[in-house]
């Protein structure tokens, strides 16, 4: 386990080599003994497998000794916040991998404890949003979906994931640039994604919403056809428009990043920071977002804290319309 005074003495060596030592090249740079991965949910899911690999390359590019990744599931994350803001707070090697599924979390649930409370240090990465209908639907892109839930949304039922998420979330700013109040949708919740695709060859919904990479076989095997993309550009290889491209001005990433505790001091911080940055750069980290179909939209520190904030702001108008914050 890596003590205090041995992680300053690694990470504060050399500051003059980038301020803490790790953009002087890979040759040079200081290699963190031990970083400590908390993830706020069960293994497997997309927190978890984000810390997993984050912990395959920063071992592989040498900028860490060893790691240890703490799982605490529950509650989109609000179970695990307050031990790691209580119990881990001080830690300079520790960070914890969240992202916009906590926001809407806090917010849901009510927490007393917000992401103010813990330390910005990286967004990692984003998954935009697909919107997809049966083959045979009537709607030939987001401009006529908007147009029938203007008409009338009661008619317009569409399939996501659990009330209150990212998928609810993109329905509710669809909602809005259709003029139609957030409580008339009709949002049907389900479990994953197997069963919204089987609502919707089914033809019990009109629509359905998720991450890109819950539908792209299907999409590819032409099982359902994609109306648009909530990325804030075409993306390689995926011949699907934006929303924006069809003058729906809604971008929407299920974004990822990680926190420190409260409680580290500037150059600890920085240290984090630099970190992140060294393991973005990298081609194995490239490659390893790819492979997962996840856009990598690094964003460092301050700014990252902006984002937060921002982004914090935006989710809960949007809960608040739907009845859920």
């Amino acid at each position: 386990m890596l003590n205090r005074r041995h992680f300053l003495n690694v990470t504060l060596a050399g500051v003059s080599a980038s301020a803490l030592g790790f953009a002087a090249g890979k040759a040079n740079a200081q290699t963190v003994e031990q970083i400590q991965l908390f993830v706020p949910a069960a293994p497997g899911g997309g927190w978890d497998q984000t810390s997993r690999t984050m912990e395959q390359i920063l071992r592989s590019e040498k900028l860490i000794g060893t790691a240890q990744i703490t799982n605490v599931p529950g509650a989109g994350g609000v179970v695990g916040l307050p031990q790691f803001v209580n119990q881990w707070k001080g830690r300079p090697n520790a960070l914890m991998v969240a992202g916009m599924v906590m926001v809407g979390a806090i917010i849901t649930n009510k927490s007393a404890l917000k992401l103010t409370n813990v330390t910005p240090i990286a967004r990692l990465t984003g998954e935009f949003e697909v919107i997809v209908v049966p083959p045979t639907s009537p709607f030939k892109d987001a401009k006529d979906l908007v147009a029938a839930l203007k008409a009338d949304p009661t008619k317009v039922p569409v399939a996501g994931g659990s009330a209150g998420g990212t998928d609810h979330i993109l329905f509710g700013l669809l909602g809005k640039a259709a003029g139609v109040e957030a409580k008339a949708l009709s949002y049907v919740a389900f479990a994953g994604g197997g069963p919204a695709q089987a609502a919707l060859l089914g033809g019990h919904v009109a629509a359905g919403i998720s991450g890109y990479g819950e539908f792209a076989e299907q999409i590819k095997a032409g099982k359902l056809r994609a109306l648009a993309i909530s990325a804030d550009k075409r993306q390689p290889g995926i011949e699907v428009p934006t929303l924006k491209e069809q003058g729906i001005d809604i971008e929407l990433f299920n974004w990822r990043g990680v926190f420190a505790p409260p409680g580290v001091s500037d150059a600890q911080k920085a240290a984090m920071v630099t970190l992140m940055e060294s393991m973005t750069k990298s081609k194995a980290w490239q490659d390893e977002c790819a492979k997962r179909d996840w856009t990598s939209i690094p964003l460092f520190g301050e700014a990252y804290g902006r984002f937060v904030e921002n982004e914090t702001k935006r989710i809960e108008a949007i809960l608040t319309d739907l009845g859920l914050a």
